[in-house]
């Protein structure tokens, strides 16, 4: 007998694996079984979206030396920048989400990456500490946030019902990769050619990825008459939501009313202090300080992004089995206990003990995230991917303190000693505050959680 339901998908839905639909006879089935169900194919392009939108992410850590050298800028007034880069990219992130539901993910990435090259591709004729803060903190903060995870968020709660932890691993490893891929040849660009033209190759690389994203990214699977991966229905497309700053802004103080919102803000933003304000911002010139040159130190965080994509898919598929609470409390107390060995490990060269170090601290650096959201989507239900935008504002604002007081530490005591050690005392508090998150019953209607 053939399921049926109320609403009619285009042609084709009715073959999506995991959509609920029978086969039909004869080789039909035999084509419904192997045929790739259409939210992966969303998946991959928002993938290497994300990809080569990180190539902005690698940057920053680069120009506090060159910026410093040729300017005579103080580190304070560099690390300002990333700070209000860092502050805007996690501020931002929450109304993109409520864009996305106005307009579509399409549209805004696309102006997303616009902005993103526009501010940086600026910055190569930049002569005072201002137009700094103007280009790289405020244009490149924008459009950057709207790349957020929020945006990997509202393509998961649209295109899966089923694997949303793995599928928000993967998704969120896609910044790694992107680091990993720019990292090496932007450092090397910075080593052989000064840093204006690896800005002109971030902003070149931002606007290669626009046409991508307009011509293959769909905002919905009922654009393309399919059904979210594992459900069993037909879902229509929703109708655009007016007012999106004000359900914003209504979400968010709905959100802060309920103490598990700031547990979850206050983990997030030790987990950005650690993470994009600390080691992203900080690691290069802090190995630069011991005599290491910058394109190994560079190759270092690269290898960081190669071991965050394992560990960020594995943490994703660790979020579909076991306890999230559990989860971040264990990442959390383990990333603590490495940055307090970290000051011992910097040297000239690379040794096994750091190398042992930038494995370990890769597998853990964004496996905060698929318990995160998943604790969102718990607690929070329908509004989740917006809370979780500002939650990952608390992020952001973490790494911004971070990414400035760490410049302030390395001007005023020569060294980034005392900034390891307090990031780890501050990991350890993260994993207490993880545990005593409580849960959240979850009443299940057909294929949505509703909490």
């Amino acid at each position: 007998m053939t399921q049926t339901t109320d609403a009619t998908p285009g042609p084709g839905a009715a073959e999506e694996p995991g959509s609920g639909a029978a086969p039909a006879p004869g080789g039909s089935s035999r084509r419904s079984r192997t045929r790739i169900n259409r939210a992966w194919f969303v998946a991959v392009v928002t993938f290497v979206t994300i990809i080569g939108a990180a190539a902005f992410r690698s940057l920053p850590g680069l120009l506090i030396d060159p910026l410093h050298q040729e300017f005579g800028w103080s580190r304070g007034t560099i690390g300002a920048a990333a700070s209000i880069n860092l502050a805007l990219y996690g501020l931002t992130a929450p109304f993109a989400a409520a864009l996305m539901d106005r307009f579509g993910i399409r549209r805004v990435v696309a102006v997303a990456l616009t902005v993103i090259a526009l501010g940086s591709g600026l910055t190569v004729w930049m002569t005072a500490p201002w137009q700094l803060l103007l280009c790289w903190g405020l244009l490149v903060g924008l459009g950057s946030g709207s790349m957020a995870l929020a945006f990997a968020a509202t393509v998961t709660n649209r295109w899966f019902t089923a694997r949303k932890g793995l599928v928000t691993g993967i998704l969120t490893a896609a910044s790694a990769s992107g680091q990993l891929i720019f990292l090496p040849l932007l450092s090397w660009i910075v080593e052989e050619h000064s840093w204006r033209p690896a800005a002109v190759t971030v902003s070149l690389a931002a606007l290669a990825v626009v046409p991508f994203v307009w011509l293959l990214l769909r905002d919905h699977p009922a654009d393309v008459g399919a059904k979210p991966y594992g459900a069993t229905e037909f879902v229509p497309k929703p109708e655009p939501v007016t007012g999106a700053a004000r359900r914003t802004v209504a979400v968010l103080f709905k959100a802060v009313r309920t103490g598990p919102f700031w547990l979850l803000a206050g983990t997030f933003a030790i987990c950005g202090a650690s993470t994009n304000g600390l080691i992203q911002t900080h690691f290069v010139p802090a190995a630069h300080d011991h005599g290491m040159p910058i394109t190994a130190a560079a190759s270092l965080l690269a290898v960081i992004g190669v071991f965050d994509v394992v560990g960020t898919i594995a943490s994703g598929w660790f979020t579909d089995r076991f306890e999230p609470r559990r989860l971040l409390a264990v990442y959390y107390a383990l990333r603590g206990i490495s940055l307090l060995f970290l000051p011992m490990l910097l040297a000239p060269t690379v040794h096994p003990p750091m190398l042992f170090f930038i494995v370990f601290y890769g597998l853990d650096w964004v496996a905060t995230v698929p318990p995160t959201l998943a604790l969102c989507r718990e607690q929070y239900g329908e509004d989740s991917a917006i809370v979780f935008g500002w939650v990952l504002a608390s992020h952001q604002i973490g790494a911004a303190l971070v990414a400035f007081l760490g410049g302030v530490a390395r001007d005023a005591f020569g060294s980034y000693d005392m900034v390891w050690y307090l990031a780890g005392a501050l990991c350890a508090v993260a994993a207490l505050m993880a545990l005593v998150i409580r849960r959240r019953p979850v009443v299940r209607t057909g294929a949505v959680a509703v909490a």
